[in-house]
């Protein structure tokens, strides 16, 4: 790459960084935040199902809006949405508001997310295109990691200057994005009456029942959904068992994030080539119904800990094993097979926190009980499923 190309792949990286990294920072803190303003799990699980529907419904115009008003802007309007929802989760104790604050950054992610890829693809060539994305996926990871390490760091300076802090980088990225980075599409693009009709998300769902990946694509859902609720509850579990402290909240959130960064890095990879995507499918759906169901009796937060950081392992490596075996089963329709597998994923991001933080109100254990069944009755599916299904097709 070229100084210049460096130099913008930098800025796309720390905005990367920090939009990701943001709301990071806020986990540890959340339990005894919401405690403090008397919100319990609905709250908490709503809290980041309202961020993700946002995003989902959102994602859509702000991927034309990039097109046709230019990347630079919608980074800029993205970070400056999610400035804005951390200065009111920082302003406001009122439940409604904070909701609102979620659905301003959901959108913010919208607008800033596929802008920032679609940038990637301006300045870089064919050749260098996996390159450019995985640097700035190697920033959103990191962001995934460092957020609430700092996030339990600085607790210790009050309960909500993590929302500030957060506030005040996002502030900051979104002046260095509008004084130093330049537009990038040079490109005319196609008028309105050029782009072709997009078809209505309920019927895309609908067209994918039929197709061949169809259980892989229940598997991403189900998944989702169970991981998701696992994540909405687990700092208000971790508060209400073991009375854990924020930086403790924190350095277990943290640790599954690195372990995440790892296992997707250097083990994926070899265990698919060495055993294949339905052995690895049905091993790794197996270790994390296990991990649901040993976390029903730890009764310490060191033993919770060790069965979160398997779980995590377990889900790490299913996620891009999914992702490769339904883009293996898609053929020629790698667009839509790729798009449907965010929409299941997004669908399952939206309702597992939403039903388990219900649950979480009702007994702290439900949202760990439901997680165990879905990941039981997929596991049976999914067995069935390679049974009936061509090897070459199931990939076994």
């Amino acid at each position: 790459m070229s100084g210049e190309q460096r130099k913008k792949m930098y800025m796309l990286m720390i905005n990367m960084f920090i939009a990701i990294g943001s709301f990071g920072i806020i986990i540890p803190i959340l339990p005894a935040y919401l405690e403090s303003i008397h919100q319990g799990g609905t709250a908490a699980g709503l809290m980041i199902a309202i961020f993700a529907g946002a995003q989902l419904i959102f994602s859509p115009i702000a991927g034309k809006w990039a097109d046709q008003y230019g990347r630079r802007k919608m980074i800029i309007y993205g970070l400056t949405g999610l400035t804005l929802s951390m200065l009111v989760f920082y302003a406001v104790d009122s439940i409604w508001l904070l909701y609102f604050s979620r659905v301003i950054g959901g959108v913010g992610a919208a607008l800033l997310i596929p802008a920032i890829f679609a940038y990637i693809a301006d300045i870089t060539t064919m050749e260098q295109r996996a390159k450019g994305n995985g640097l700035v996926s190697a920033a959103m990871s990191l962001g995934i990691v460092v957020g609430p390490g700092i996030g339990g760091f600085l607790a210790d300076f009050g309960l909500k200057m993590p929302f500030l802090i957060s506030a005040l980088v996002s502030l900051v990225a979104v002046i260095f994005s509008i004084v130093l980075l330049e537009e990038s599409s040079t490109l005319q693009q196609p008028s309105a009456d050029e782009m072709p009709e997009e078809e209505p998300m309920v019927k895309k769902l609908a067209m994918s029942v039929r197709k061949p990946y169809f259980i892989p694509l229940v598997i991403t859902l189900v998944m989702s959904f169970g991981l998701m609720a696992y994540e909405s509850v687990l700092g208000l579990y971790l508060d209400n068992q073991f009375g854990a402290t924020p930086q403790e909240i924190a350095m277990m959130v943290t640790s599954t994030g690195i372990i995440s960064v790892i296992v997707q890095l250097f083990v994926v990879d070899r265990v698919v080539r060495k055993f294949g995507e339905g052995k690895v499918l049905n091993f790794f759906l197996a270790v994390a119904a296990s991990g649901f169901l040993v976390s029903l009796f730890a009764g310490s937060y060191a033993l919770f800990f060790v069965i979160s950081l398997i779980i995590f392992l377990a889900t790490s490596i299913l996620r891009p094993v999914l992702t490769t075996l339904i883009s293996k089963m898609a053929g020629s329709e790698q667009g839509f097979a790729m798009g449907m597998n965010n929409a299941y994923m997004s669908i399952g991001n939206v309702l597992g926190p939403t039903i388990a933080g219900m649950l979480y109100d009702v007994r702290i254990s439900y949202p760990f009980v439901l997680g165990l069944a879905l990941l039981l009755v997929t596991l049976f599916i999914t067995a069935a499923w390679q049974r009936r299904a061509p090897k070459s097709k199931a990939a076994v």
